[in-house]
């Protein structure tokens, strides 16, 4: 049996996820352009590089909680940056 204010509930945390996602890569992107028109011209800070990580790994960390959720595995490996999402066959 299906709840119908979950579902409504899960789509509007989707949306959330979306436009959160959406804002932090924004001021991302502003950030980083920011960075190099200021003195000096045309070096980046790397706490300026530190911020633009973090501003894309926590709404990135919430889509793959979503994934999750959803039924699918989510591998994260550190050394060189390597995330894959993917359908879990094991379960249909």
């Amino acid at each position: 049996m299906c709840d119908i204010h979950s579902e409504n509930k899960m789509e509007q945390k989707c949306a959330f996820c979306q436009w959160c996602f959406m804002i932090c890569f924004a001021v991302s992107i502003i950030l980083i352009i920011t960075g190099f028109l200021m003195p000096p011209r045309g070096e980046i800070d790397g706490s300026v590089l530190t911020a633009v990580g973090e501003l894309i790994l926590f709404p990135s960390l919430a889509f793959g909680f979503k994934a999750i959720m959803a039924g699918m595995e989510l591998h994260i490996t550190k050394g060189d940056t390597h995330i894959e999402i993917s359908k879990d066959d094991d379960n249909d």
